[in-house]
């Protein structure tokens, strides 16, 4: 046999990646932020002399944290699972991906929505994937994750279940 055979090439498990973090748009910062503004400036014409501002010392950072605490949850494929902020999902646990618009994930959390499913759901992202499970132990029947690419998101979770 020669050096270039593919039959003497041994097996190495594809490493599909893909990740995305659910961040805010920048009209919900910018809302966000002149909302803090406008309360610390009603509070400041309230209060007489270094105590005048305290409200943007203490507002306009609290509301940036909170913006960005808001957009930190990330959604990656990775090293055969399905992570969900601090959520993990093995792949060999999924049965099928089903890609939805707005109007799909409205359907499948609507009214009647499964309130065993685990859902990780942004209202400013209009895209989600619905993750069937096919694991008899666990009671979840679905997940439903929010997304900004849901066929790429479910392409990467299928092309991860099948390199197993």
């Amino acid at each position: 046999m020669s050096p270039s055979s593919s039959s003497s090439a041994p097996l190495v498990p594809t490493r599909v990646e893909r990740s995305e973090r659910l961040t805010l748009p920048w009209w919900l910062w910018l809302a966000g932020l002149a909302s803090a503004g406008l309360l610390a400036v009603e509070v400041w014409m309230g209060a007489p002399g270094l105590r005048a501002w305290l409200p943007f010392v203490a507002l306009l950072p609290a509301t940036a944290a909170g913006l960005w605490w808001l957009g930190r949850i990330r959604v990656s494929v990775r090293d055969g699972e399905l992570l969900v902020d601090d959520a993990r999902l093995p792949v060999r646990y999924v049965a099928d991906v089903i890609p939805l618009d707005s109007a799909g994930r409205r359907e499948v959390l609507g009214v009647g929505a499964d309130p065993l499913a685990f859902v990780v759901q942004r209202p400013w992202i209009g895209g989600a994937v619905q993750v069937v499970l096919d694991d008899p132990a666990d009671p979840t029947p679905f997940w439903v994750v929010s997304t900004r690419r849901p066929v790429e998101l479910a392409e990467a979770i299928l092309a991860a279940r099948d390199a197993r």
